[in-house]
């Protein structure tokens, strides 16, 4: 096993001006399951083909262990990839997909064999290994392609948003499959995906790219709730965070009769609140209800601020629009008025012209 760095890694495709990956600082440390996100065109493909030897690296260092993999050749990096698609040989079987790159590396057959059967019972594909692919379904295939990367012990896994192709309910399955079997072999991962439920849920870390340039690494549960910017804070999390810029006045800044202390040192501040920081209460600010989402146990209110002051913008776009997170037990009827209060201690601020946090 072995850890991964990135040091000031960059690549500007020929043709371009704007740097695909912008100096890029990241540690995958070993055994760790680490995911890439971002909106496409982030950079986050890039950056795991520049550690593969797919991408040429314009700038900076990239270590696999004590192993400078700079200038090294993909058949050299032991590392394993595994594709949006799955690629498997049609007129293979199961075993001999998974154990080709064995063959073609002239490990004998009977350690080939073995270490296929071993991969096989970890993937719960011990039934198939005399199928075609043909014959299995999208999340089996899947499976044949991880255990082929399986079977050659490499120090890194690779993975390319893996899930893309199957359905929602086989996606949310197969990557909990994945969680744990990364965890049992304990191999250094790094995932790459545009879905941020899979980064969230998945990873040990999550690295959020924008840009080509790395916006924030951390924890699940701290991207979540300490978002370093605006761009992090409103990328993650489903429905978006309500932002809200004001004017600061004597250390405070208002919302409805709700005071929001803010540091003195500034004068205008944006404030992100999440659907669920929100609640029904006596004081606050009315909120007309424009729409009601049922989501199974969730219930979420879509409504504009009666004080037209009140500027809300979601999902980046000036909208004067606010998403409530509701008890599902109480849904407030469209066209009501309600007045919410906010949880204080779940506020986030940030500064309106850089979009980086300061609390």
């Amino acid at each position: 096993m072995a850890s991964v760095v990135f040091s000031k890694v960059s690549r500007i495709y020929p043709g371009t001006t704007k740097p695909a990956i912008d100096g890029l600082e990241l540690t995958v440390n070993d055994g760790e399951l680490l995911v890439l996100v971002g909106p496409s065109g982030s950079g986050k493909s890039t950056a795991l083909r520049m550690l593969a030897g797919l991408e040429e690296i314009d700038s900076g260092t990239v270590h696999i262990g004590d192993k400078d993999v700079t200038s090294v050749a993909p058949k050299d990096r032991d590392v394993a990839m595994v594709f949006q698609s799955y690629a498997l040989y049609p007129h293979m079987s199961v075993a001999e997909n998974m154990g080709f790159a064995l063959k073609i590396a002239g490990v004998p057959k009977e350690e080939r064999d073995h270490r296929v059967l071993e991969a096989a019972k970890l993937l719960d594909l011990e039934d198939y290994l005399d199928r075609k692919p043909k014959a299995l379904s999208g999340g089996q295939r899947q499976r044949v392609a991880m255990g082929r990367a399986i079977v050659r012990q490499p120090q890194v896994f690779l993975m390319d948003e893996p899930l893309s192709n199957l359905d929602t309910k086989l996606r949310i399955a197969t990557r909990t499959q994945i969680s744990a079997l990364q965890r049992r072999l304990g191999i250094t991962t790094l995932y790459v995906t545009h879905d941020q439920g899979e980064a969230m849920t998945m990873g040990d870390r999550v690295a959020v790219l924008k840009d080509g340039k790395l916006q924030q690494v951390d924890t699940p549960k701290n991207i979540y709730n300490k978002p370093e910017n605006i761009f992090v804070a409103g990328f993650i999390g489903t429905p978006t965070m309500n932002f809200l810029t004001s004017s600061v006045n004597s250390g405070k800044t208002m919302l409805g009769t709700i005071e929001i202390p803010v540091p003195t040192s500034i004068s205008t501040v944006t404030i992100g609140i999440r659907p669920e920081e929100f609640m029904p209460a006596a004081n606050g600010f009315e909120v007309l209800v424009e729409a009601v989402e049922e989501l199974a146990a969730d219930l979420f209110v879509y409504g504009k601020p009666i004080d037209k002051s009140l500027k809300f913008s979601n999902a980046s776009e000036e909208s004067n629009k606010i998403v409530i997170r509701w008890d599902p037990k109480t849904p407030p009827r469209v066209g009501q008025t309600v007045t919410v209060g906010v949880n204080l201690d779940a506020i986030d601020l940030f500064d309106p012209t850089t979009g980086k946090r300061i609390n």
